[in-house]
């Protein structure tokens, strides 16, 4: 699960707000179940901040949306914007979304691509013969079925944490 929260944040208290975050993220980091949290800075010309949280599911993520350490936090924030944007998304959804240091999106195809063809590699060796005597359709459907629910719910969310570094290099 990822949640992404964009917030208008007022000239005079952007210094307040950068601190505000980070502490924030500091606190989401801590809690069972998040694969990671980041602050995505404004461009020029604007004052929209993107703090982007990632739980494995949603009842990790459900136990620091109900956690008084965030209730906590949002009372500090509430003078700092003007406006406020909650978006949330999962599974194979999340992989197409913007990250927080996006890379070339070449990488993503080709680590897709790699878990692709390893999880039908294995189900060609493995399963699929013990199945010979399906019908063509019943097989085709189990080989989707098991691609997608394997690569958007433990393939994909484990390679993006390994390669992490390579998906998104930092610009320094």
């Amino acid at each position: 699960m990822t949640v992404t929260v964009a917030r208008v944040v007022r000239a005079d208290r952007r210094e307040a707000f950068e601190q505000w975050a980070e502490d924030v993220l500091a606190i989401a980091a801590r809690f069972p179940g998040n694969l990671g949290a980041s602050l995505l800075h404004p461009g020029p010309g604007s004052s929209e901040y993107h703090l982007v949280y990632r739980f494995e599911d949603d009842h990790s993520l459900a136990a620091w949306e109900r956690s008084s350490e965030r209730r906590s936090a949002l009372a500090h924030v509430e003078d700092m914007v003007d406006d406020e944007r909650y978006q949330r998304v999962s599974g194979l959804e999340s992989f197409f979304t913007r990250s927080p240091q996006p890379g070339p999106r070449w990488r993503m195809t080709a680590l897709t691509i790699a878990a692709v063809f390893a999880i039908t590699s294995l189900l060609q060796q493995f399963v699929l013969p013990h199945l010979a005597s399906w019908p063509l359709e019943p097989r085709l459907m189990l080989s989707a079925v098991v691609v997608v629910l394997l690569l958007g719910h433990v393939v994909m969310p484990a390679l993006t944490r390994l390669f992490a570094g390579w998906l998104h290099p930092s610009r320094d």
